[in-house]
């Protein structure tokens, strides 16, 4: 070949060029029929009994009886020959009928007498003779979607998250007076708390993971999506400042913080929806208070990053809104349609907001002077452990 002279790629049209991309994916799915019509494994296998793995995703106490929902969780497909209450077999009614394969769903109503305050135990027997339990502690009747109880949910997360997040910004007056040793120690008392939110939902996220359905891989999926939203608040971040003046840096960050408290504290308003309409309803009570005094200190950390400005009283509110509100939209659904699945999701998705707001906050505070040397400061040092401090007294309510 001559120097100057290029080789050429033959010209393809577009729609060769879709048949080619599409060509693995139809051979792909011509594989998965062979491998469901002709199963290789069925020889190896021999007589081995089949693996069963039933999951409970909702437990519903009615007027009229028990209302089961399960998951079939396993490899092999699974009957529910019998049903047992508190050790008697009992009828039911299952819908769809039949047989269960891989991830299919089933709703079992049970027409038993429960009574109110007292314990049941529900046991599950296939027609292999494998048994699934499930316990509840505490018999109370699950929250139907009513006016009445939207109001009631409403008014808890109004006490849980809207409430003591105002009364966390009343500090502001005070921030406003700090010198900069005095600052330095509120936002790394911020920082501190927003540290400690980040662990704590985490530990949530992965709580709630491993009592999901193991086919949903509930670890990968808590990762994956507080990855993307730690990408997703950081781009909305960066482009707020964007179309923000200089002087309103610091209200682009308090707004991300409220907006990473919020998500938070949806999940807590998940949580606590959740355990009344799982019948936990003594569980329900003390997250309540616990969640009460735990995020009176939130709005410290959203007012924190205004210290240097004048913030007005609308402005702030929006602000505590912001982050107190998610509590009752998480309440109404944890109460009136959990989902396990999504109940990680949106733990995910606080997890990732959390940590994109203390990347921020660092970024924002070290500008100008090594991240190091601003740690070692006494009074940075002393707000961050005061943070963790404050935030794992105010959890132990919880439990």
């Amino acid at each position: 070949m001559t120097e100057g002279t290029h080789a050429t790629e033959p010209k393809t049209s577009k729609g060769m060029l879709w048949l080619l991309a599409l060509l693995p994916l139809v051979l792909l799915a011509l594989l998965l029929v062979l491998i469901g019509r002709f199963d290789v494994t069925e020889a190896i296998r021999g007589d081995a009994p089949p693996v069963e793995e039933l999951t409970f995703q909702r437990v519903e106490l009615l007027a009229e009886g028990f209302r089961v929902t399960v998951l079939n969780d396993g490899p092999d497909p699974v009957t529910i020959a019998q049903v047992l209450v508190d050790e008697a077999y009992w009828y039911f009614a299952q819908e769809p009928s039949g047989e269960l394969r891989h991830l299919a769903r089933a709703r079992l109503d049970i027409p038993y007498p429960w009574v109110e305050g007292d314990g049941h135990e529900i046991r599950l027997i296939t027609a292999t003779g494998v048994t699934f339990d499930h316990e509840i502690a505490v018999a109370i009747e699950t929250p139907r979607p009513s006016w009445e109880f939207f109001a009631i949910f409403a008014l808890i997360g109004m006490y849980v998250g809207v409430l003591p997040v105002a009364l966390g910004l009343l500090w502001y007056p005070v921030i406003r007076r700090l010198g900069r040793r005095g600052l330095d120690l509120v936002i790394a008392l911020t920082v501190g708390l927003l540290l400690f939110l980040l662990i704590d939902t985490a530990q949530e996220g992965f709580e709630a993971a491993a009592a999901m359905a193991h086919s949903y891989q509930g670890i990968a999926l808590f990762l994956s999506a507080a990855f993307i939203a730690y990408l997703l608040i950081e781009s909305f971040g960066a482009w707020l400042k964007s179309r923000a003046p200089e002087a309103e840096n610091a209200w682009v960050t308090a707004r991300l913080v409220a907006i990473g408290i919020g998500l938070h504290n949806f999940g807590e308003g998940l949580a606590i929806g959740a355990a009344f309409a799982l019948g936990e309803a003594a569980l329900g009570t003390l997250l309540i208070v616990g969640f009460t005094l735990h995020n009176t200190t939130e709005g410290l950390a959203i007012v924190a990053p205004l210290a240097r400005v004048r913030a007005p009283v609308s402005r702030l509110a929006l602000l505590g809104l912001i982050a107190g509100a998610p509590t009752i939209l998480g309440a109404w659904i944890g109460g009136f349609v959990y989902s396990p699945v999504w109940s990680v999701v949106f733990l995910a998705i606080g997890a990732g907001a959390i940590a994109q707001v203390v990347v921020q906050i660092t970024r924002q505070v070290a500008r100008g002077r090594p991240v190091a040397a601003y740690l070692r400061s006494g009074p940075v040092m002393g707000g961050l452990v005061a943070g963790f401090a404050l935030m794992y007294v105010t959890g132990m309510l919880i439990g």
